[in-house]
């Protein structure tokens, strides 16, 4: 499995991939069509950020957790057949409830 370091996060973003086929039969995927909420589910989660003080700085969000994250961010990685995006934990804008 991924392990994010410092204050990194792991999403599981595969199930929220859509394809969507234009009416002269072009495949559009992910985002390209329009712009909408960008979804993911926490598989795990960095230890947080080391601060100038030698205290580590927790991460708010959980294993499990489904959220809300900035569109333009992160690393996608094709992990084992699946799709994650690493992501900075700033960038994660709400957990959905």
């Amino acid at each position: 499995m991924l392990r994010p370091l410092e204050n990194r996060v792991i999403l599981d973003i595969s199930k929220y991939t859509k394809e969507e086929t234009t009416s002269s039969g072009i495949i559009l995927t992910g985002d390209s069509s329009k712009e909408e909420p960008v979804y993911g589910v926490v598989v795990a989660v960095g230890p947080g950020r080391t601060l100038d003080n030698g205290e580590i700085l927790k991460i708010d969000v959980k294993e499990g957790d489904k959220v809300v994250y900035n569109s333009f961010t992160g690393t996608e990685v094709d992990y084992e057949g699946k799709e994650y995006i690493i992501v900075p934990v700033q960038d994660i804008l709400a957990v959905v409830e």
